[in-house]
């Protein structure tokens, strides 16, 4: 009755976005995919198919996983994401048996450690991977803020100066590039990220519009960057007017000096020239920034917790 079996790409495409949009979609910050931005992240330069697999129930699409091995980590550890079953095929043990095909996949690739995240109200899912063994091991958090008033005077550094990089220009992204490296070096799940990945996340990747970039620069030293961005698609779906908080990194020697606040201002007051609401961000509740107090003290509040569960495979 069931076959979970490997992905297969240029046919299985309609199957994933079928998948994800019935098992996803309800989610706050997760809107419909096509199947033209399914084929557009097959493109990603970190894209790999090779532990995905799909579910089927009398030889119809029943649900899929993705036991996901990232090409470019050093670290034996994988991932597994996009866990999803359709709502028709549930109570029927199949996501159980798509975690085990997971675990097994991850394993026959040589990984010592696998990874998931789970939503905090998604309490079905917390427990099916909690029964495999898994253990929570840390906090991630979305966040908004209201956008109607932007405070000045928390701390911000008013000595920087603030310059904005063009994706398109070959330079800027070398230095963003170098930047996200150097401010991230120290966080968790960290590995170096490339120029061609930077250059498909600010020009290539189908899901935000309007990313705008900025750096910003003590002297003539650059210390920092923030990248904010716009989802059209969900916020025509979601009926609603949010702005993302993309990424935002510091300089570990230049933390401190209110060059993060000055960088998250900037970035909600671009975000509110386009009309927009609210500004939303993730943020690990752990990072050894700090960024989860300065966000509050900016203003932003817990729209949503996830926690990230780890299992030891050796």
């Amino acid at each position: 009755m069931l076959r979970i079996r490997p992905f297969m790409k240029e046919s299985d495409e309609e199957a994933y976005v079928k998948i994800f949009n019935a098992a996803f979609t309800d989610y706050d910050d997760v809107r419909t995919m096509t199947l033209e931005e399914m084929r557009k992240t097959e493109e990603s330069p970190s894209y790999s198919a090779d532990g995905l697999f799909i579910a089927e129930w009398n030889g119809e699409t029943a649900g899929m996983v993705d036991a996901y091995v990232d090409k470019l980590r050093k670290e034996e550890k994988g991932f597994i994401q996009s866990l999803g079953v359709l709502p028709q095929f549930r109570r029927k043990g199949i996501a159980r048996k798509l975690v085990q095909k997971a675990v097994e996949s991850l394993k026959m690739r040589g990984m010592k450690v696998a990874d998931t995240w789970v939503q905090s109200d998604r309490t079905a899912c917390a427990h099916l991977f909690e029964s495999f063994g898994f253990k929570r091991i840390r906090f991630t958090s979305m966040m908004k803020r209201s956008l109607n008033e932007i405070p000045v005077g928390v701390g911000e550094n008013r000595e920087a100066r603030i310059e904005e990089l063009q994706p398109k220009d070959d330079d800027d992204v070398a230095l963003l590039t170098e930047l996200d490296n150097e401010a991230f070096k120290e966080h968790f799940n960290y590995r170096p990220r490339t120029v061609e990945e930077m250059k498909y996340a600010l020009l290539e990747m189908p899901w935000f519009q309007q990313e705008r970039v900025f750096s910003a620069f003590l002297e003539n030293q650059a210390v920092g960057y923030i990248i904010t961005g716009i989802d059209e698609g969900l916020n025509r779906e979601k009926a609603v007017k949010r702005g993302w908080i993309l990424d935002i990194g510091v300089l570990k020697p230049f933390r401190r000096k209110g060059i993060g606040a000055m960088l998250m201002l900037h970035g909600m007051r671009i975000l509110k020239t386009y009309g927009l609401e609210e500004a939303l961000l993730y943020v690990d509740n752990m990072n050894p920034t700090g960024a989860f107090k300065l966000y509050e003290k900016l203003g932003f509040k817990v729209m949503r917790n996830s926690m990230v569960y780890q299992l030891r495979l050796a």
